[in-house]
């Protein structure tokens, strides 16, 4: 058997995951069966056919219905605009392709609702990308927090900063439309939700939600755009109609915590930072520095004690015989994580045993919880701070 992979979405993320499959058999033992790189759909035919030349996939195509007709391709990752990820799914499944989706779910919460009905129904595998719990530092930080060395989380501090609409001549896309919440708070926000969650459990209710749009209008492009590029704009302004900047609290099952997202932070391209303080001490994150983390812990004098700069290597989570130099201060970043996002859902399709594989892939009802939580934000934003419980009861009967 073989697996064949298709990637619709040929932009920044798109072509993330289109290197990740190209180099997800590589890692660990070679136990996947042969991995046949297929196609790259983009309804730009050029941007689709650049990718695929580049990263060695056999053809593209300009639409996701060919992809989903096609005998050829088994497994597909859906890497384009939010609102576009419903049909899009929904079709690939009834045709029995195995999907991993990018986050968040949807654009909305019906949307997102129905689609994990359908991933619930379907006789193939659905799966959405969070690709930071694949990071070393952060799984690693996890394991401290569940074998009791750092202990019960008490406060959780996160923000995630970054610059792409900084500049208000940045051109008008897809990212600056939609409903309040489906800015900065879906796009970066929705990362940081599942990582705080992912380290102190799930969070029952936000406070102090706060969305703002600080630049309000964003001229429109002259050609066709990729990912966050800043190409030629013209003369005619569209409204900006989400987030740039958003804010809140959380309370978790033990513990608080603190959020903070921009897409405004000029000079941060992609800060995600936390610190979780916890009953026997502390950590930090940057992926700004993902080689490492810092690890403070309630251990000898006072007087000596301090944050100590832990470097990562083979001995914490997914360096350790998967990658090709797996020795300490080697170094790593996300496109490595997508590398391993990869490899855990194609274990998973292949039918290796959980056991002997990474950590599989979220499910699309946790794709829903994270947006409930996102929504719950738009909700307490909306009512002028007020505390709201994260919806997470309509699971069984979406």
């Amino acid at each position: 058997m073989s697996l064949g992979i298709a990637v619709i979405g040929a932009g920044m993320a798109g072509k993330a995951h289109a290197a990740a499959f190209r180099t997800a058999s590589t890692l660990y033992n070679p136990v996947l069966p042969p991995i046949r790189l297929v196609s790259i759909g983009d309804v730009n035919a050029e941007f689709g056919s650049h990718a695929a030349r580049r990263f060695g996939y056999e053809r593209s195509d300009t639409s996701w219905q060919a992809i989903a007709a096609a005998d050829d391709i088994d497994v597909v990752s859906v890497v384009i605009a939010n609102s576009l990820h419903r049909e899009v799914v929904e079709g690939l499944l009834a045709a029995g392709k195995h999907v991993l989706c990018e986050k968040p779910l949807s654009d909305t919460l019906a949307d997102a609702r129905a689609m994990a009905e359908a991933a619930r129904n379907a006789r193939s595998i659905a799966r959405i990308g969070y690709t930071f719990r694949r990071t070393p530092g952060i799984a690693y930080i996890r394991d401290l927090v569940q074998s009791g060395v750092l202990g019960k989380v008490l406060h959780f501090s996160g923000r995630y900063w970054t610059d792409y609409g900084s500049n208000p001549q940045a051109p008008m896309s897809w990212r600056y439309k939609g409903t309040a919440g489906s800015g900065a708070l879906a796009d970066v926000g929705s990362h940081l939700a599942y990582v705080a969650e992912f380290l102190c459990g799930d969070v029952r209710s936000v406070n102090g939600g706060q969305l703002s749009t600080v630049i309000g209008e964003r001229p429109l492009p002259l050609g066709a755009v990729m990912g966050h590029d800043h190409a030629a704009v013209g003369d005619t302004f569209e409204r900006v109609e989400n987030d740039d900047y958003a804010a809140f609290s959380a309370t978790f099952d033990q513990g608080v915590g603190s959020f903070e997202v921009s897409r405004v932070a000029a000079g941060h391209a992609n800060s995600l930072i936390f610190e979780v303080f916890c009953e026997n001490g502390a950590a930090t994150f940057d992926q700004r520095r993902p080689a490492e983390i810092g690890l403070f812990l309630n251990d000898g004098a006072s007087a000596q004690r301090g944050y100590r700069q832990v470097i990562l290597g083979p001995e914490h989570p997914y360096i350790g015989g998967g990658l090709a130099m797996d020795a300490p201060s080697v170094g790593f970043g996300q496109n490595d994580a997508f590398g391993y996002q990869a490899r855990a859902f194609l274990e998973e399709v292949a039918g290796i045993d959980q056991a002997a594989s990474l950590p599989r892939n979220a499910t699309f009802d946790d794709g829903v919880h994270n947006m409930e939580l996102l929504d719950a934000v738009a909700r307490s934003a909306q009512a002028g701070g007020s505390a709201v419980v994260v919806d997470s009861g309509k699971l069984a009967s979406a």
